[in-house]
């Protein structure tokens, strides 16, 4: 497939409605987001944030509404899209009886990656695993296992990066990798992360988005958010329980 024109928005979403039965875990959720902008998802358990992700990320098809992905149609052109977007979720994504460094030559065969010996060696170094590289992954923690993750979803230099909660089980030094990585790459790739953090998700975040109950409740850059009233908006919707 030819690769789209240069687009401004790296993701625009439409009406985007998810129905499971009788319940709209998304419900006609519309939002456009620059090229190179990072945006923070909030919301409570089960306002559809990772429903969303899943949309957009092509594990999941849209019962209405239209979304695209650096100018992909997440339906029509998921296969296509697949190969140009990253994501690191609660589930790691990995082979358990294999290697570090197993794993992450799989993932960049699948994904054609060029000279991946050294691609695989270099993340492995950013994530500071590299000593481990010959180690099963079923013998490491939480935190490794997450920080393996990062490395899988940046083999192959995604154009847009989703998180779900990537610092969920992360210990003080595997945070402080994360970020580390996020402030190397930025420059270089769009994000799109889902967050229970506010302070984290807003000092990241060029642009926010609170969703509750399939809704959004507010979405706007960065600098047009006044940080009080945005917690107050979220505490209205979400804290309080009326979302």
């Amino acid at each position: 497939m030819t690769e789209p024109a240069t687009i401004d928005a790296a993701v625009e979403v439409r009406d985007l409605t998810r129905t499971f039965g009788a319940r709209k875990a998304l419900d006609r959720v519309t939002f456009d987001l620059p090229t190179g902008a990072f945006l923070s998802i909030f919301g409570p358990n089960g306002a559809g944030k990772t429903t969303l992700v899943k949309v957009l990320t092509t594990l999941t098809a849209p019962s209405k509404g239209t979304a695209k992905v650096s100018g992909f149609d997440v339906v029509a052109d998921a296969v296509e899209l697949r190969s140009r977007i990253g994501l690191i979720s609660h589930n790691p994504l990995l082979y358990p009886d294999l290697s570090a460094e197993e794993n992450l030559v799989f993932f960049a065969d699948m994904y054609g990656v060029p000279d991946a010996a050294t691609r695989v060696r270099e993340l492995l170094v950013a994530v500071e695993l590299d000593h481990r590289r010959l180690d099963l992954v079923r013998t490491f923690s939480r935190g490794m296992l997450q920080r393996l993750s990062i490395a899988r979803a940046l083999l192959h230099r995604p154009k847009v990066l989703f998180l779900d909660e990537p610092y969920s089980g992360l210990d003080p030094h595997a945070v402080e990798i994360l970020d580390h990585l996020i402030e190397q790459i930025r420059a270089d790739h769009t994000f799109v992360m889902i967050s229970h953090d506010l302070v984290k998700g807003l000092a990241l975040c060029s642009h926010a988005l609170i969703l509750a109950k399939g809704k959004v409740v507010l979405s706007a850059p960065r600098e047009e958010l006044d940080e009080a009233e945005f917690a107050e908006t979220y505490r209205a919707t979400v804290g309080l329980g009326v979302a």
